[in-house]
């Protein structure tokens, strides 16, 4: 696929080889119109691009997303800042679980949030995450593929032409749930990975950052369904493991059809009849995946924490989560610290896990819009 800024070339989304291509290099963009809600505009000149990114394994791949810049003139100091914006958790599904897709239709769920962002006139880059919007199988809560599209979508959307961005404007990522995963690794890995982007802040609400402790807390819960998106993540990430051998008939039934949902849709049909009947991993099993050692290796590999992120970073969790215990959102505050990280605990009291997307979003962007200004007073008094 060669860099095409006028058309969006869907044949050759994937056929990228090793060698031809580096991390965050634009490969195609497309004008389009991003909507809040069917029939009503985001208030941004938009375009849905493909870019060259890495696997959780370091392999060159592509994926899509969207970037969204205001329509209005940046009219604050300094350059326009430009969000990594991490959604959280869309699906699995290749196609209708993309949120450059569900953005043409205006059934995204987290619009309200980036519209709140646009107000504030800082341009967004949105991943749509490697198997959603492009081919393969999508690396649900694999951080270390996450990451990767999240700084990559950032790299892109500053060689977007059109989108008129400063290459040394301020950079910040944002993310909550699925979201806040990817916004978490993408803040860990930026220093190495990512060193030509110099975050000035993130924000990270409810991450699964442990996910070891994720299969202990949801498991034969109402909410269990979310594992079977975790055991296809595992697969998408590492095929090698060939996880879904460890599934008895009935889980390899319920895994295929779960592959193919809209986070909604599991929300209602899985969420729904656990509520009648909660979920058991054993059932579903011949042997529990997350039990086997080189399972549970990789997803050690995926726990946040263990690396320390070069910018000042809000940690977020509710209090009365049910899908994201509040105790992981502690300790990866008390992690990062502990590596000399800059870390403001923020905690949601009685905030579930919805309730709690909505209690993040002021916070987490007012940390931001004070990690902006601040990148810009900080040379005005260094040239005092």
């Amino acid at each position: 696929m060669t860099a095409n800024t006028n058309r969006f070339d869907e044949a050759a989304v994937g056929a990228g080889h090793a060698g031809a291509f580096g991390p965050g290099r634009l490969l195609a963009a497309e004008p389009m119109t991003a909507r809040m809600l069917p029939g009503l505009r985001l208030p941004a000149r938009a375009w849905r691009i493909s870019y060259a990114t890495t696997t959780a394994k370091g392999d060159p791949t592509q994926v899509t997303g969207t970037v969204l810049v205001p329509d209005t003139p940046w009219r604050g100091p300094g350059s326009r800042p430009l969000v990594g914006y991490a959604v959280g958790t869309q699906g699995m599904a290749n196609t209708v679980a993309a949120a450059s897709w569900q953005l043409r239709l205006g059934i995204e769920y987290e619009s309200v949030f980036l519209r709140t962002a646009l107000r504030r006139g800082w341009a967004l880059a949105i991943a749509d995450y490697p198997g959603l919007g492009s081919p393969g199988l999508h690396p649900y809560v694999m951080g270390r593929a996450l990451g990767p599209a999240v700084l990559d979508s950032m790299r892109a959307a500053r060689r977007l032409p059109e989108a008129e961005l400063d290459p040394d404007g301020p950079l910040g990522i944002y993310g909550y749930s699925e979201g806040g995963n990817a916004a978490g690794w993408a803040l860990q890995l930026q220093p190495t990975y990512a060193p030509d982007l110099p975050l000035v802040g993130g924000a990270v609400g409810s991450a699964p950052a442990d996910l070891v402790d994720m299969v202990k807390f949801l498991d034969d819960t109402p909410y269990a369904v979310l594992l079977f998106y975790g055991v296809l993540g595992i697969e998408a990430a590492y095929p090698e493991l060939n996880v879904l051998q460890h599934l008895n008939v009935t889980g390899r039934v319920l895994a295929a059809l779960a592959r193919r949902t809209h986070a909604g849709v599991a929300a209602v049909i899985g969420i729904g009849a656990g509520m009648i009947v909660p979920t058991k991993v054993s059932t579903y099993t011949h042997r529990p995946p997350f039990e086997v050692p080189e399972v549970k290796a990789r997803l050690l590999e995926n726990r946040l924490g263990g690396i320390a992120p070069a910018a000042p970073v809000l940690v977020a969790g509710g209090t009365s989560e049910q899908i994201i215990p509040y105790p992981q959102a502690v300790r990866l505050a008390e992690e990062w610290k502990a590596l000399g990280a800059d870390v403001t605990m923020h905690t949601m009291k009685n905030r579930e896990h919805i309730g709690g997307a909505l209690a993040f979003a002021g916070p987490g962007m007012r940390f931001l819009a004070e990690r902006f200004a601040d990148s810009v007073a900080m040379p005005l008094r260094r040239g005092a």
